[in-house]
């Protein structure tokens, strides 16, 4: 386990500006379909929601830093 959240640090280490903007957007659409099949009823796992915007939060948090 702790490997895969090392692999996954240094992935995103390495991407650009550009692609950490890509991936913003990215995440945000996913967050948006995320909240709707929420209140639909049809999100089984709603602890994605969670990491999905945490997620969001470390991207931008690189973005910044890059400034």
């Amino acid at each position: 386990m702790a490997e895969k959240k090392v692999k996954n640090t240094a992935e995103k280490e390495a991407l650009t500006t550009e692609a950490l903007q890509s991936k913003l957007v990215d995440l945000k659409k996913e967050q948006m379909n995320q909240r709707f099949a929420h209140v639909a009823g049809q999100l089984p796992k709603t602890h994605v929601i969670r990491q999905t915007r945490r997620e969001i939060a470390r991207v931008k948090t690189k973005l910044n830093a890059a400034k």
